[in-house]
């Protein structure tokens, strides 16, 4: 496979433009369908953007047109997580761009354009792909001939289910495979990467530009899902949203990049959802965990984790990002405390280190608990809540004998009972369930069911720009 470089979306600076929303498109029954309804604008000419951040790899749909097996449009990450996409009519590609680069990054956030215009002379400039701003090398570049109508993408006045857009399809059934967010159709114009976004000055960083004023043709629609009662509201032709809860809005974004789990480093037995914020262990001999996909160094930081499933969760911080494996004792991938390498609080009401019961007073907590985890890297201090009541009479746990493997630390969860399977539901700032009190961090980050202790902030990169 061909190594690239293509400049990262996910961004720790200030873009100026800020993107509240986005949506958690978790499994095959939510997704968006409708759209082209009139007679379009150009069937030459038109554009498609989106930003998105995936929470599992391997084949996943993310748009298609549905005319028959052999006749329609899909763009997709393939099994070898490419990306690709095309039109194709009688089983013959009218156009198919794949990239050479493959995309595993779960913790960032990418862009995706695409900007048609058949009429161009030059065969290159017909369909172009920008991806974060970069046109990527094409493993397979097949492109229409010149003045070419793509009748599929387009969908000139099409009212039949099977020829209308559907974005969200996932093909193999995996659940948390999206956060998807300004999703932006054009008909008629064929889009510059300079319409959509811009590399940031300082730092060379793709970031967004406000989109909303972009002329969309007859046909174009433009999702900021920032409505959570109805995410197919849209400036141009309206979606049908299909599947989605108002718990579905995030406020993880592609200018604010919350921490979810890291999806490449589980346990053996662990399985995430809920775009990697929720976390069920299973049942082998083994005890199972994982940890944030942001690793941190300095600052003072807040999480809240809720134990939904079985108690005998566990909850703190990690100091390596090592997969676990049947030879291994690392802290991710087995709950921590196991080593020295981190801290774990058990639902039997002890913190661990090295397997040890860490000396202190810790209530014990059950189902529907909410544990928060308050770390101070500045000070070496780990404090430990349960219910918003913090422990231990408010003393800190002394960590500054330990030098993390990694040279980071991570929040972590675990399973306490290997042959037990425990849920647990983790809040970096941006909740997957609805919350009584919603409070923020003191910049005014994030989303907390109980107040975060005092200076400590939500595990986002606006926050790590300054604190991290």
């Amino acid at each position: 496979m061909t190594a690239q470089t293509i400049l990262p979306a996910n961004s720790v600076v200030d873009s100026g433009f800020n993107v509240a929303n986005s949506v958690n498109c978790g499994d095959e029954s939510t997704r968006w369908t409708g759209a082209n309804k009139v007679t379009s604008t150009s069937q030459q000419k038109g554009s498609w953007n989106i930003w998105l951040k995936r929470t599992v790899l391997g084949e996943q749909g993310l748009f298609k047109v549905y005319e028959s097996a052999n006749t329609g449009v899909e763009f997709k990450f393939d099994s070898s997580d490419q990306f690709l996409m095309r039109e194709f009519e009688s089983g013959s590609d009218v156009f198919n761009l794949k990239t050479s680069a493959v995309f595993r990054d779960t913790s960032a956030w990418m862009n995706i354009l695409l900007a048609i215009d058949t009429t161009q002379g030059t065969e290159a400039n017909r369909i172009r792909l920008y991806i974060n701003g970069v046109e990527p090398s094409l493993a397979t570049s097949t492109r229409p001939d010149q003045n070419t109508n793509l009748v599929r993408f387009f969908a000139n006045g099409a009212d039949s289910s099977n020829q209308q857009h559907e974005m969200g399809n996932n093909y193999d059934g995996a659940t948390g495979h999206y956060l998807l967010t300004q999703i932006l159709h054009v008909d008629g114009t064929q889009l510059a990467n300079t319409d959509v976004g811009e590399f940031d000055e300082d730092s060379g960083i793709w970031k967004p530009i406000d989109i909303s004023e972009t002329t969309l043709g007859n046909n174009g629609y433009y999702l900021s899902m920032e409505d959570s009662s109805n995410f197919g509201v849209a400036t141009g032709k309206a979606m049908t949203a299909h599947g989605f809860a108002a718990t579905d809005s995030r406020t993880d974004t592609c200018t604010n990049n919350f921490a979810t789990l890291n999806a490449l480093a589980t346990g053996l037995d662990a399985t995430l959802s809920e775009g990697n914020l929720k976390m069920v262990s299973g049942t082998a001999t083994t005890r199972s965990g994982t940890a944030s996909s942001i690793g941190l160094t300095a600052g003072k930081w807040f999480a809240e984790f809720k134990i939904t499933g079985s108690a005998n969760g566990i909850v703190g911080i990690a100091g390596t990002t090592q997969n676990r494996t049947a030879t291994d004792d690392d802290d991710i991938g087995n709950y921590p405390g196991r080593t020295q390498q981190g801290y774990g609080y058990l639902s039997g009401g002890s913190v661990y280190n090295d397997s040890s019961a860490v000396t202190g007073s810790f209530a014990t907590f059950t189902t529907d608990d909410i544990i928060g985890v308050a770390v101070d890297l500045d000070g070496d201090l780990l404090y430990f809540y349960k219910n918003g009541a913090i422990q231990n009479s408010g003393t800190g746990i002394d960590i500054s004998g330990i030098t993390p493997h990694s040279g980071n630390w991570f929040f972590a969860v675990g399973d306490g009972s290997g042959s037990t399977a425990s849920t647990v539901e983790c809040n970096f700032g941006n909740p997957i369930t609805a919350l009584s009190s919603a409070v923020a961090d003191g910049k005014g980050f994030g989303s907390f069911e109980f107040t975060p202790k005092s200076g400590h902030l939500a595990l986002c990169t606006k926050n790590l720009g300054s604190n991290g």
